[in-house]
């Protein structure tokens, strides 16, 4: 088959397309016929040499896919799962996505939602489980003192994770903040259901969701960024307020006033998906089935593609991963 390889750590064009062993599907993992597969950060890193594969995991880059599947290893029919060849599905995995066939766990994967093509499910799966996992799972959001009446601020809202993180909020009845490098971005991020999208070179982003919440600040905080983002996180946030940390794009290090945690009640929590095991993924699944895709099918959420490559355009995609010109997802077409 054809795959994506990365030749050594390095730029974009470090991706270059070679050929692979088709794989074949172990205990509890189906094959699939790739349609397409989506673009994102931790690709970018594990091309730099940044994140380490998992151990047993593919090196072949792509961690959501979308296509139709074409074997069935043992006791994927003795765990209940109804997968079958033939079935067009969307799927979450731990790499190899790049690629004309990628084995997934039989429990990570998902229908493809109805009214949608290969391209938008693929789309799907990386920021929606980790969006779920992050913001209702870990964050409860909803489920605190305010219930319904909580609030959202997505840090990075034109991001695959933050187009997803403000649709999904703004359906399930929450009102939602979110930062951007731009006016434009703002408002596109008000497009999808944000009350205001937040330009985070030209304001604060501290003072403007005290300012719309009658200085309460939110109850939530999804945020990609940390670094010195952390302390003004600490200050936006309501008591018995949550930050749920998913990347370090502005560092590893952070100066915290422990006082305020202590004294306002407040939860920080941080969680990497890749490494999670598969039943881990597969009880998001099971969520992401009963709450979400209902949402998808009924148009109450649309996927976000930006833009499309060919797979053996792995390398321009990067590049347009990395301008962070994007609003939503990038995708590859197999």
């Amino acid at each position: 088959m054809k795959a994506i390889e990365i030749k050594q750590p390095g730029g974009p064009e470090v991706l270059v397309i070679g050929e692979r062993p088709k794989p074949a599907p172990k205990p509890g993992e189906v094959l699939i016929q790739v349609r397409a597969a989506g673009i994102n950060r931790p690709d970018v890193l594990q091309r730099t040499g940044n994140y380490p594969v998992p151990p047993g995991a593919s090196d072949i880059p792509g961690l959501e896919i979308a296509g139709t599947i074409v074997e069935v290893g043992d006791a994927v029919a003795s765990s209940g799962l109804d997968l079958k060849i033939g079935d067009e599905v969307c799927a979450l995995v731990q790499g190899g996505g790049y690629a004309e066939y990628c084995v997934a766990p039989a429990g990570s994967c998902l229908p493809v939602p109805r009214g949608l093509g290969f391209v938008e499910a693929a789309s799907l799966p990386e920021t929606f489980f980790t969006v779920w996992t992050n913001v209702f799972d870990r964050a409860q959001l909803g489920l605190g003192p305010r219930g319904k009446d909580e609030t959202l601020l997505v840090q990075g809202g034109t991001s695959g994770i933050g187009v997803t993180a403000i649709q999904l909020a703004h359906a399930r009845g929450h009102r939602v903040f979110a930062t951007a490098g731009s006016d434009d971005k703002a408002r596109a991020c008000e497009a999808l259901g944000a009350t205001r999208g937040i330009n985070y070179r030209t304001e604060d982003f501290v003072e403007v969701v005290k300012g719309l919440t009658d200085g309460r600040g939110v109850d939530v905080i999804l945020d990609m960024v940390a670094g010195d983002y952390v302390p003004r996180d600490i200050k936006a946030l309501a008591d018995d307020g949550r930050l749920a940390l998913i990347a370090l794009l502005g560092g590893s290090k952070a100066e915290v006033d422990l006082g305020q945690v202590l004294r306002r009640r407040l939860s920080i929590s941080g969680s990497t998906l890749r490494p999670r095991d598969v039943t881990f993924k597969a009880a998001i699944a099971v969520n992401l089935r009963t709450h979400v895709w209902p949402l998808l099918a009924s148009g109450a959420i649309k996927p976000v593609v930006f833009q499309v490559f060919p797979l053996a355009e792995a390398a321009a995609a990067h590049r347009l991963m990395e301008s962070s010109t994007h609003v939503g997802k990038i995708v590859l077409e197999v």
